[in-house]
């Protein structure tokens, strides 16, 4: 059975639409309706997830549902089973499962904060709002010694030393040699010579069960904020410093050339969370951020599996979040001394 095609029919769903758009992702495939969103996990092992078996995907659904209804509760409604009967695939139906669906309310794409920015339609009043929405958040996310953990400095530094590893060979053809010792060495150094402060953070319950991909696609700027698709699949890249998490859409901004916006929004939350310490981790982090989407970029334009026209423009884009990170890693330098 072709599920994919199959759900491409309109008769698959539980309501009626007119049609049935497709997105993909490396991990997931979403089917657009006219009201609605239903993802459905690929059946993928990539290392850090393992999506490979029917029980995994429905685990992970699950897991995406719940976590998502932290920031999103009216839009992440249920995880519905896929079933077959008689042959004909039904999102919801009876009969045994051959796949599972997330079901989510379809939320306007032009509100999406990536596109209102496109629009040049993005201001301070959107940034404060996400603030308003995040410093709660933050507040009740879980935290204790289990969490705690992966705010441990050998911990962020295995993080790191895993993305030079992994990028080392790149560098020289795909970004200079220069800015990949560059970020190395001033993460090295940052780390070093800043124990006692990741440890105060600690101590301070400053490392949280965070959103772990807060980026501008992920927000939309609609009657409420809505922040969704968190990190689900792996508890590594969601637990730590709540800094990590907002220096990442800071990143996000500074790289789409909204530095002052960026500054805002930084700004904005140390003074709301009661946290001035988050600036001093700020060239860190967004340095760590930026580099580890400069690495997905990267990986993304070695893929066979791409068209030409697409490495093309994840090879660029790769360049322009490597360049971004060495600026951070100067920046942190100057600081610094």
């Amino acid at each position: 059975m072709d599920l994919i095609a199959a759900l491409m029919d309109p008769a698959a769903y539980p309501e009626p639409t007119r049609g049935v758009a497709l997105i993909q992702t490396h991990i997931s495939w979403v089917f657009i309706t006219d009201g609605f969103a239903y993802k459905v996990k690929k059946p993928v092992d990539l290392g850090f997830l393992n999506f490979t078996t029917l029980r995994r995907r429905h685990h992970y659904l699950q897991e995406e549902l719940s976590l998502n209804r932290r920031l999103c509760p009216e839009i992440y409604l249920e995880v519905l089973p896929v079933t077959a009967p008689q042959g004909r695939v039904q999102v919801g139906g009876p009969g045994p499962a051959v796949d599972y669906a997330l079901k989510m309310i379809r939320l306007p794409q032009d509100r999406m904060m990536d596109e209102v920015a496109d629009r040049g339609e993005l201001h301070q009043e959107h940034l404060d709002r996400i603030i308003h929405r995040l410093v709660p958040f933050y507040a009740q996310a879980a935290t204790g010694p289990r969490i705690n953990k992966y705010g441990e400095p050998a911990i962020i530094a295995f993080n790191h030393e895993e993305n030079f590893s992994r990028t080392e060979a790149l560098a020289g053809q795909m970004f200079p040699r220069e800015v990949f010792e560059s970020v190395r060495d001033f993460a090295r150094s940052f780390l070093s010579q800043h124990r006692p402060l990741f440890l105060k953070r600690i101590r301070e319950g400053r490392i949280r069960d965070c959103h772990g991909d807060l980026h501008m696609k992920n927000i939309c700027l609609a009657d409420h904020i809505y922040i969704f698709d968190c990190i689900e699949f792996n508890h590594r890249f969601r637990y730590g410093d709540v800094a990590a998490d907002i220096d990442f859409l800071a990143m996000d901004l500074d790289f789409h050339g909204f530095r002052d916006l960026s500054r805002h929004f930084v700004a904005g939350f140390a003074e709301a969370s009661r946290d001035p310490e988050l600036v001093q981790m700020l060239d860190f982090y967004k340095c760590y951020r930026a580099y580890v989407r400069g690495k997905i970029h990267a990986f993304t334009a070695q893929d066979p599996a791409q068209a030409e026209a697409s490495r093309d423009q994840a090879r660029e884009t790769a360049r322009a979040y490597f360049a971004l990170a060495g600026e951070y890693a100067e920046e942190g330098k100057r600081w610094a001394a």
